[in-house]
């Protein structure tokens, strides 16, 4: 096996390792980190495993030990540079005695942004850059979004019929899809930062939105309610962490219940009680959270795409039908020509038991 083989083969293994920290490591990415000595050995390997503990790079130099000098490492992003929580990536690379790095990514986070390759190139170190970048992109897609916006991946989800609707014409909508697309549908939640619905979901459903079917921690709940008709007793406003996202003409009064009540209040600012979500998205990367799930009900849906503030979608079909008194997915986007439709690129299916789950990226 030539070496670019060999490389490819120990990113994999690195990309893997670093898909363990999805869903415990937000706002910081998911890394991964192998060591292989001279003989060709795997001697030390690790990822990050949660927020505020060591980065990928210190698990994998600690199992290594004495084995890591003259080695080289397969690092999934760029070490870091900055003293934080945790001590500098970089500074333990040389003084571990790493041979040669290679890395999938640069960090766009601009505290690092191409000064740990620079660094551990002074010392001495052979840098190569871009194997197994394509799927470490993807893989942490949500973060490099996060460092180059300053807003959060807004990924839009809905579980509709095969002709686009997401409930009976009475709001009935259990279950549309099956046990199989809950299950991944409530994975996502568990890996996601937040989870925001409208306030017609509010009052017609009272959600909890927390994470069943699969072990997770529930994201935070985001409301989004210009006119403020929901009630403070709302299940969803029991969760972790609620926000309450309302327009700020809205009585101040009004809002000091809710923060009174333990909620973060957001008041922005609107048009007649409307709110530009992309004002929200940004506020979400403001706290922090790379990614957010939008998950109804058809106004906000229809809102959040047409303010262009969705990024991807999550779609899952199932196969049957509902007709045209059914409730649809996505609400009027006041589109009148095709050249001005949103529309997907990358897209990509898969099966989900008898359901088919359709994702993309947001383009026009």
């Amino acid at each position: 096996m030539d070496l670019a083989s060999r490389d490819h083969d120990h990113m994999r293994r690195a990309l893997r390792l670093a898909a363990r920290g999805r869903g415990r490591v937000s706002p910081n990415p998911m890394v991964g980190a192998v060591i292989i000595d001279a003989a060709g050995q795997v001697v030390g390997e690790g990822y990050h495993h949660q927020i505020g503990g060591p980065h990928a790079e210190a698990h994998a130099l600690q199992e290594a030990g004495e084995h890591a000098r003259g080695a080289t490492l397969y690092c999934t992003l760029e070490p870091c540079t900055v003293a934080g929580r945790t001590p500098p990536c970089a500074d333990a690379v040389i003084s571990a005695g790493i041979r040669r790095l290679v890395c999938a990514l640069a960090d766009p986070d601009e505290r690092v942004c191409g000064s740990g390759f620079q660094l551990l190139r002074e010392a001495g170190i052979d840098v190569d850059i871009g194997v197994g970048a394509g799927a470490g992109a993807t893989l942490i897609d949500a973060y490099l979004h996060h460092r180059r916006s300053g807003r959060a991946l807004m990924t839009l989800k809905l579980g509709q019929t095969l002709d686009g609707r997401i409930a009976t014409r009475d709001g009935l909508s259990r279950w549309i899809t099956g046990e199989a697309a809950r299950r991944h549908a409530h994975r996502w939640r568990s890996w996601v930062d937040g989870l925001m619905v409208g306030a017609g979901t509010v009052l017609a459903d009272d959600p909890a939105l927390t994470v069943r079917h699969v072990r997770g921690r529930d994201p935070r709940p985001i409301v989004i309610d210009g006119r403020l008709r929901c009630a403070l007793s709302a299940k969803v406003f029991r969760g972790r962490e609620p926000i309450l996202v309302t327009a700020a003409s809205t009585p101040l009064a009004r809002r000091q219940q809710f923060i009174d009540g333990g909620v973060e209040v957001w008041d922005c600012p609107d048009e007649d009680g409307v709110i530009d979500l992309r004002h929200v998205a940004t506020r979400c990367g403001a706290a922090g959270m790379t990614q957010v799930i939008v998950e109804g009900g058809r106004t906000l849906a229809a809102a959040a795409l047409g303010d262009g503030a969705i990024d991807d979608v999550m779609i899952y079909i199932a196969p049957r039908f509902l007709g045209g008194d059914a409730i649809a997915g996505i609400g009027d986007l006041k589109i009148e020509t095709l050249d001005v439709t949103p529309r997907l690129a990358g897209v990509h299916s898969k099966r989900l038991g008898e359901d088919l789950l359709v994702t993309g990226k947001v383009v026009g």
